[in-house]
């Protein structure tokens, strides 16, 4: 053989080699895709999403749509995810790629990923439905539970696993007043009262806020359970985290009520929410857009949180109302079935 043709065999055999990485070995990130929606005020499998027993409920038309964010790539992706695939969805207006530990961080198998999804998405039906109730103003029992201390804080020596808060400076736990928001309303170093429970017995601990990160805390791990007078039970299937919860709650009071907020219009949105109705920002807005309209919805309740990463992405015939609260995202509901004016992202 000659030299030249050596020379472009050799050539031939590292190009094909560096298809052969381009093509077949993974990279560490993963592509966000716009997943599916589902009508809370709908079925799903035979079964309605949001079902009521031991209270009067209403017929709810229209839609109130919660959306999903899916995902291609992972740890054990078969196919891999490849560069090409990669520079795919980069290149899509509707995904986004993502380094992989984003969504399965180190040290977390693919499956603990996923049971943590699982638990997320059964915490937010809980708080859904006290957001709701709270919201219509029907009594429900809140409780929270001391799930641990952290060495070196006020809390510590003093509370312990099992306490259960009900009161701090007098003023009983509620759905709108949890231990934790009325503790970070002291300034640092001030003086907080708490009434306990424990044993079957009543106490008051006197503690002094220390700061965390610039807040002000005692140093305690609080879990937040509620007791409800009658049973909400959600059927959404494998859909994981937590950012269904404004959905759901708008859901059960639409059910509950017979304002239909929905007022016959395909709307969708997303919002993690607390007891006390206030929405959080969430990850993927771009591509839930993007799902919430190719499903056909016309308006989109997005976290205020979010509406900066709108900007530039939101679909052709896709009108994204701002909230922040869920009293707020009720009266924006109103307002447009009125075709009066509404908060918008902008």
């Amino acid at each position: 053989m000659s030299r030249r043709g050596a020379t472009l065999l050799i050539a031939g055999i590292g190009v094909l080699a560096c298809l052969v990485v381009v093509f077949a070995l993974p990279v560490p990130y993963v592509a966000l895709i716009p997943g599916p929606t589902y009508n809370t005020l709908g079925p799903l499998n035979g079964k309605p999403v949001v079902q009521i027993t031991g209270h009067r409920t209403y017929t709810a038309p229209g839609h109130l749509n919660m959306v999903t964010v899916s995902y291609v790539g992972g740890p054990g992706a078969n196919p891999p995810f490849t560069i090409v695939a990669a520079l795919q969805a980069w290149l899509s207006p509707h995904e986004a790629v993502v380094p992989q530990q984003e969504l399965f961080p180190t040290g977390k198998t693919q499956q603990q990923v996923v049971k943590q999804d699982t638990e997320e998405m059964a915490n937010s039906q809980q708080t859904a439905q006290a957001a709701a109730l709270c919201q219509l103003g029907i009594a429900f029992t809140t409780t929270d539970t001391v799930a641990q201390t952290i060495k070196g804080l006020p809390a510590a020596g003093h509370l312990r696993r099992g306490d259960v808060i009900a009161a701090v400076d007098g003023l009983p736990v509620t759905c709108r007043r949890s231990a934790a928001t009325m503790i970070e309303a002291h300034p640092v170093g001030s003086r907080v009262e708490l009434t306990i429970r424990r044993g079957g017995k009543s106490r008051k601990i006197s503690l002094t806020t220390s700061s965390y990160q610039g807040r002000p805390v005692i140093g305690v791990n609080v879990v937040e359970s509620f007791t409800f007078p009658f049973k909400v039970k959600i059927n959404i299937g494998n859909v994981g985290g937590p950012s269904a919860g404004m959905m759901f709650a708008l859901a059960i009071i639409d059910k509950l009520t017979p304002a239909n907020l929905a007022g016959g219009k395909y709307i969708a949105g997303t919002g993690e929410i607390d007891a006390g109705g206030a929405v959080s920002p969430i990850g993927g807005i771009q591509q839930k857009m993007a799902a919430a309209r190719a499903a056909g919805a016309t308006v989109f309740l997005a976290p205020a949180g979010n509406c900066a990463d709108t900007a530039g992405a939101v679909p052709a015939g896709l009108r994204v109302v701002k909230v922040s609260t869920l009293r707020g995202a009720i009266a924006a509901l109103k307002a447009l079935k009125a075709g009066k004016p509404v908060p918008a992202c902008s």
